[in-house]
């Protein structure tokens, strides 16, 4: 686009929201306020949906204390899509850009919404219509190619991790068995934050699982026996993206085939049956080996509460804007495109940097969690991923210990 062209810009949010995504557009707001090259600044409602449909807010006629309101707020205050536009759909979204004017691009969201601003970004270029459009990374699952994590998850984690702590305080008290079932279709990040708050071994979660391990169920029901019949209790975190060796979800070994998305994605969300089968085969082999006692156990599926909680982490809140901010920044730099990414420098002391990526580097592709970061038995996760997942959930509540010295009777 030529320098002193001045156009307008349109951001909008797709895929599931997170605790901060509202902080990532208004940076980018913030990123483009006073430029002379930018006109209005647009939100489209319900992503790339809002766009077709011509369903924008103008985002710059917002108050500042209001903006300030969305960025503390969950969830996305311009709504959200999971829709993969056809071939069609972008003809119609860039005859939309044409009548609004819009040369700036901001898509905020994962692995699903890089893919839809590839899609639209290919069409724009075989259409000779020229735009800087950028994806703004966000997704709970931190599963985005070239980050070394993605804003939501620092705030998704510390709910995982604190939800966890309190079950397995809970567990203490009775013992037993209790199962939970976290978000994660490929990746485990965010089922290995249930372990951040372990202080020594006693502590649970004792086993996690995560889809970069292939899912067994004998070795996992051995697994858990082994702990329950050691410590009358076990506590266990799940992915509910586990795999069995032969690639196939362990839901669909439960349950039988499920459906799929626009994207192509099993749905493994939106019911209990991952953590309602896996409890039903733990209590039938305690039973087995334990016949004349009846076995405390409970399982969750934490859901949709992981994405929105409002308990944001401080961390994380910030670099969702530094994101948006970038964006803008690199968008009023030159004529280029792309995606932003979060590096860590090496170090002790916690410290980023924002870099711009080539969209297909990103687009459609799944990051997993390094090998570093899970036990050679594929049953937990090590000290190297609590040490990096620390300083991206902020402080948390420490566990209460007793010095267990009993009274004698009297």
């Amino acid at each position: 686009m030529k320098a002193t062209a001045k156009a307008n810009a349109i951001v909008f949010t797709q895929g599931g929201p997170t605790p901060v995504i509202n902080a990532s557009w208004v940076g980018v707001l913030e990123g483009l306020k006073g430029s002379s090259r930018v006109g209005r600044v647009m939100g489209a409602m319900n992503g790339v949906d809002g766009i077709i449909k011509q369903n924008l807010v103008d985002l710059t006629a917002q108050s500042a204390s209001g903006l300030e309101q969305c960025v503390l707020a969950p969830a996305s205050a311009l709504y959200t899509t999971r829709h993969k536009p056809s071939d069609e759909e972008c003809a119609k979204v860039l005859d939309v850009f044409r009548r609004q004017g819009i040369r700036f691009v901001f898509g905020i969201g994962g692995n699903d919404t890089s893919e839809t601003l590839h899609i639209v970004n290919e069409a724009a270029k075989a259409a000779n219509y020229e735009l800087r459009l950028f994806h703004v990374p966000k997704t709970i699952d931190c599963d985005l190619m070239e980050n070394d994590h993605t804003p939501g998850y620092g705030s998704a984690a510390r709910f995982v991790a604190r939800a966890f702590m309190g079950v397995d305080l809970d567990n203490q008290c009775f013992g037993g068995i209790y199962l939970g079932v976290c978000m994660g279709r490929h990746a485990g990040f965010l089922a290995a934050a249930s372990a951040i708050c372990r202080q020594d071994e006693a502590d649970g979660p004792h086993l996690v699982y995560v889809p970069e391990r292939p899912f067994e169920m004998e070795k996992f029901l051995a697994d858990v026996y082994s702990i329950y019949d050691r410590t009358g209790r076990c506590v266990i975190a799940v992915s509910e993206g586990i795999e069995t060796p032969d690639h196939k979800p362990v839901l669909e070994l439960l349950q039988g085939e499920q459906g799929k998305d626009s994207h192509g994605n099993v749905q493994l969300s939106g019911s209990g049956g991952l953590s309602d089968g896996l409890m039903a085969r733990i209590k039938d082999h305690v039973a087995k080996l334990r016949p004349k006692e009846k076995t405390r156990a409970r399982a969750d599926t934490l859901g949709y509460i992981q994405r929105s909680y409002p308990d944001q982490s401080e961390v994380d809140r910030k670099e969702a804007r530094e994101v948006g901010r970038f964006a803008a920044k690199m968008a009023l730099s030159g004529d280029i495109d792309g995606s932003v990414t979060i590096k860590r420098d090496e170090g002790k002391r916690y410290k980023v940097r924002y870099e711009l990526v080539d969209l297909a580097l990103v687009a459609g592709k799944t990051r997993r969690m390094p090998s570093n970061f899970i036990n050679a038995e594929g049953n937990n996760v090590t000290q190297a991923f609590v040490d990096w997942a620390r300083p991206l959930v902020g402080p948390l509540s420490p566990r209460p210990k007793l010095k267990m010295k009993m009274m004698p009777p009297k």
